[in-house]
């Protein structure tokens, strides 16, 4: 099975890296050992605390930022039309928002549940699972990045709770 050689995003942090393609027969053994595959395995051994769909869940909230959320993910370089945005860096907070938009559109008012099944009860869980995948090389940061953007970024009570708006007519205004 042929794997992704290239990257969900060309930020110059929190870049989640995909396993690289084994190259060469001769190379397979060490490949194998250092595998991406292998460094999550030992990662799942080491921190108990989450499973292994806490990981993918980041991964996947991380491509929705950037495939649906511009705001958090793009910048217009000055003096160039919006309509050629230039990738940059997302934040621990903007990722938060991401994990959070991104939950209620897949699990809506079970995302609460899902996510603590996997072992995430908060923000913090959150910067703790991408701090793991930093360690394991499978994430970027930049210099600026700390552990603690994670922290308190908002409560879980409520937070996964879709939105509901209506507009209002002539009529309704009115009562």
């Amino acid at each position: 099975m042929t794997q992704p050689t290239q990257q969900l995003t060309d930020h110059g942090a929190m870049g989640l890296e995909l396993p690289h393609r084994i190259k060469s027969d001769c190379h397979m053994s060490n490949e194998l050992t250092n595998s991406p595959l292998q460094a999550m395995r030992k990662l799942l051994k080491e921190d108990s605390r989450y499973k292994y769909e806490a990981y993918q869940f980041i991964r996947e909230a991380l491509q929705y930022a950037n495939e649906n959320l511009p705001e958090l993910t793009q910048a217009v370089v000055a003096g160039e039309s919006p309509s050629k945005p230039h990738p940059r860096h997302i934040t621990g907070q903007q990722l938060c928002e991401a994990c959070r938009q991104y939950a209620i559109d897949q699990f809506g008012y079970l995302s609460p549940m899902v996510l603590a099944s996997w072992g995430i009860c908060s923000t913090s869980d959150f910067g703790e699972l991408v701090y793991n995948l930093i360690r394991i090389k499978q994430m970027r940061k930049s210099e600026s990045d700390r552990r603690e953007d994670f922290d308190e970024v908002y409560s879980f009570d409520g937070a996964f709770e879709p939105n509901f708006t209506l507009p209002k007519s002539g009529a309704d205004a009115a009562c």
